[in-house]
């Protein structure tokens, strides 16, 4: 495990225990800051070692969630080593050589012969797990996406930076909350466009992310991508506001009910009466993305819109990556959503 000591490495850990994944020898891999730390896992104190490339030494299977620095860097030497290599980065997602797999979608791709898989965009990821199974329903033109993420996107830094800033917020009735180093706009109370680069588009890299992504595993390079990416002063889970625009008339709520609450890996809330529909606070620390909201566009006979949480440490990164290591030991192989009806 590469990136052992950040937030996702940590739900790493704490999934190999809770899911029973069939571990021999655990080996913990981070940066030279931290290594020699310890780390207790299954009631044994774990050493933890710097990521180099002789680390990789008789390893089975290399999980990576270190940034696509590290991936770049050390991956080919796992890849040399014959480890199967499931890495969280945006090193390898675009690239022939690695397969981008959400495995409720295109599980098919997980097969013997393949050694290096990317997870994707967790904005994505919760994206897709909402909308590909309403591809049963019909032919899908078009998504508009506007995105609420949270600070977990950001990894163990940001979470803390939102929990500091809202803490001096309070004590100073809002005033002089700013961390002084910080490298984006106050966070506390506030929210403002995804601190990742602006390209030449007007995009900034985590929308392009989703576009290029979403394309890829829905395998239809001519799918029509809208979205804007946001960060809101929530600590994990992501949330969207999705619509759905098919090539003809939109199914009826009711069907993509059925549909929804019937896919792997997602539940529907929905309940009008109640006003209760999926929230972060829902959807954090469990794996499953969170879906509700249902209803035709009034304004597009062809659309539905939908809103989606999902916990952007579990689904949106650690649990994807082992349910793809799953799969290819056989432990599960999640049935992959048809793409049309």
């Amino acid at each position: 495990m590469v990136g052992a000591t950040g937030a996702v490495g940590q739900e790493f850990i704490r999934l190999f225990e809770d899911r029973s994944f069939p571990i021999r020898e655990l080996k913990l891999l981070a940066s030279t800051r931290s290594a020699g730390k310890t780390q207790m896992w299954r009631g044994q104190q774990i050493s933890i070692a710097e990521a180099t490339p002789a680390a990789f030494d008789g390893v089975q299977v290399a999980f990576f969630s270190a940034g696509a620095s590290r991936s770049k860097a050390l991956v080919p030497a796992a890849l040399e080593a014959g480890a199967v290599v499931i890495d969280n980065s945006s090193a390898f997602r675009m690239s022939p050589e690695s397969e981008l797999v959400v495995p409720e979608i295109n599980g098919h791709l997980i097969t013997p012969g393949q050694r290096l898989y990317s997870v994707p965009n967790c904005t994505a990821i919760i994206l897709l797990m909402a909308v590909a199974p309403l591809r049963k329903l019909g032919n899908i033109d078009r998504l508009i996406v506007s995105t609420y993420q949270s600070a977990s996107g950001g990894g163990a830094a940001m979470m803390q930076q939102l929990l500091d800033e809202t803490r001096r917020s309070l004590d100073t009735n809002g005033l002089d909350f700013r961390a002084p180093d910080s490298k984006i706009p106050p966070y506390a109370f506030n929210l403002f466009s995804h601190n990742t680069p602006i390209q030449d588009n007007g995009f900034n890299e985590e929308e392009q992310k989703v576009i290029d992504e979403s394309r890829r595993i829905l395998e239809d390079p001519s799918l029509r991508v809208n979205v804007t990416c946001v960060r809101v002063p929530v600590l994990r889970a992501h949330s969207e506001s999705i619509t759905v625009e098919f090539e003809g008339d939109a199914p009826a709520v009711e069907e993509a009910w059925r549909v929804l609450g019937a896919s792997p890996g997602v539940q529907v809330i929905d309940d009008r009466h109640a006003n209760r529909f999926p929230t972060p606070l829902d959807a954090s620390g469990q794996g499953d993305v969170l879906v509700g909201r249902i209803r035709r566009d009034p304004s597009n006979p062809n659309a539905l819109i939908l809103f989606a949480c999902g916990d952007q440490l579990l689904k949106g990164a650690a649990l994807n990556a082992l349910q793809i290591a799953e799969a290819y030991i056989g432990l599960g192989q999640p049935a992959a959503v048809p793409a049309t009806a």
